[in-house]
């Protein structure tokens, strides 16, 4: 790797990022169903209709996986508590042994010298709150604040920062009108309500523990830049569509600027009633904000389907295994587009920048040099970003370990860690390697 740890400020902390549903295997510790157990029971939801039950087991193997890290020179480690693990219900009786173990889990983390960056919700709603409606019931935010509070009470005074959800796009779009993720809508109703409701959540659970004395609060968007298929007006304006959807909606509200109204066109018939009155909550200040980035997205106007009227086409550059482009000038865009709009005097973090690759173990050893460079490209992008006067304070690489990649499965590997996950044998890759000595002090 060209980049180092000495290119970056003092105090710039580097991590590695994870999710519990993706790691933890949910069969263990008394966890209750979340509805990516009920997603992936249904047949062609899922790759193989892999689940988490096992994935990593990193309920049993976390002291070894936060060896890996702090054997890599990581500075922090960004993880997320499992709703169910702690509420198997999502509300009501708590799970103790889901406490224990993220108290366990946080005091490693700083035994080992790194802050812990806590993200309370990734994508892991309890399947009784499912029932209910999740995302598209106006009730999540307080079902969603009570879970903050309750881990909040547990973790709050140790973990460096806390972040309320992970991809809100992911969340409420992909889920509900995209139909790719739980719970598999396809409803621009239910999806107009989610992508309303999600922000509400965010906002009254900010409210609730700055109340509780939380410090270091904040949350995690994904971004990428959209760029039109070509010059044609159609195709520029469809653009300007998914970049309202994915790069504004939630930033804008939450700075106070309201939903664009590129993405209102289409989602104001479908607002849920009285939704404006929410609008203040929603703009409750941020102390930082999560970015994630890894690709762009090249839209066409689609004329045969209904609004948003658009496709996305494949660009010409080199792809990663998830076929996303690699344009590590992207994360420079999209960093500096925030720190001089809706972000403006914000601190900022890039919460995910990954890859995955075709991964293969070979004689104890996997080599990934795809990775290594997709690495050393989007720090050398960040550095940048710095240079040019963006408050950045952090890179946290997705992920540390292989793990179960949603409606993929167990088929992509995004993870500095090779996983067998027949034996749970863990054998970091080159690019693990690389990062470490360029992390070196």
């Amino acid at each position: 790797m060209t980049i180092s740890r000495s290119d970056f400020p003092e105090h710039f902390l580097f991590g590695a990022a994870t999710a519990a549903y993706q790691i933890e295997g949910m069969a263990s510790g008394g966890a209750g169903p979340c509805h990516w157990d009920t997603f992936a029971a249904t047949p062609g939801n899922v790759f193989g209709a892999h689940d988490g039950a096992v994935a990593c087991d990193h309920y049993h193997r976390w002291e070894g996986d936060l060896d890996l890290l702090q054997a890599a020179g990581m500075d922090s480690y960004r993880f997320s508590t499992a709703w169910p693990r702690i509420l198997p219900e999502g509300r009501g009786a708590v799970n103790a042994a889901g406490l224990d173990f993220y108290d366990r889990l946080v005091d490693g983390v700083l035994e080992r010298g790194m802050k812990p960056f806590l993200t309370l919700y990734h994508w892991d709603l309890p399947s009784a709150l499912a029932g209910l409606g999740g995302w598209m019931n106006r009730d999540v935010a307080g079902w969603f604040t009570d879970y903050a509070e309750l881990v909040h009470a547990r973790l709050g005074d140790r973990v460096a920062s806390t972040a309320t959800l992970n991809e809100p796009w992911c969340v409420a779009w992909l889920s509900h009108f995209v139909g790719a993720h739980a719970p598999g809508m396809r409803d621009i109703r239910a999806a107009a309500h989610a992508m309303h409701h999600v922000l509400l959540a965010h906002g009254t659970a900010m409210q609730a523990l700055r109340g509780a004395g939380a410090k270091e609060l904040g949350i995690v968007l994904n971004f990428e830049t959209a760029t039109p298929a070509s010059d044609a007006p159609e195709d520029i304006a469809a653009a300007a569509r998914g970049d309202a959807i994915y790069n504004r909606w939630f930033i804008e509200a939450m700075a106070g600027q309201g939903y664009p109204a590129e993405a209102m066109e289409g989602l104001a018939p479908h607002m849920p009633m009285g939704w404006e009155a929410d609008m203040d909550i929603i703009a409750t200040p941020l102390d930082w904000l999560g970015v994630n980035y890894y690709t762009r997205a090249n839209y066409a106007h689609d004329a045969d389907t209904p609004w948003p009227s658009y496709k996305q086409v494949e660009g010409p550059l080199p792809k990663t295994d998830m076929g996303w482009e690699i344009r590590p000038e992207g994360l420079y865009e999209i960093l500096t587009r925030l720190s001089d709009g809706p972000a403006k005097g914000l601190p900022i973090y890039v919460t995910e920048n990954g890859m995955a690759g075709d991964d293969h173990l070979n004689a104890c050893a996997v080599h990934d040099p795809v990775r290594i460079g997709y690495i050393d490209g989007h720090l050398a992008a960040a550095r940048r970003a710095i240079s040019d006067g963006v408050d950045l304070r952090g890179f946290f690489y997705w992920s540390l370990l292989d793990n179960y990649e949603w409606a993929f499965g167990y088929d992509k590997r995004f993870g500095l860690v090779h996983v067998d996950y027949a034996t749970q044998t863990r054998t970091p890759k080159s690019s693990y390697h690389a990062l470490a000595a360029a992390l070196a002090r």
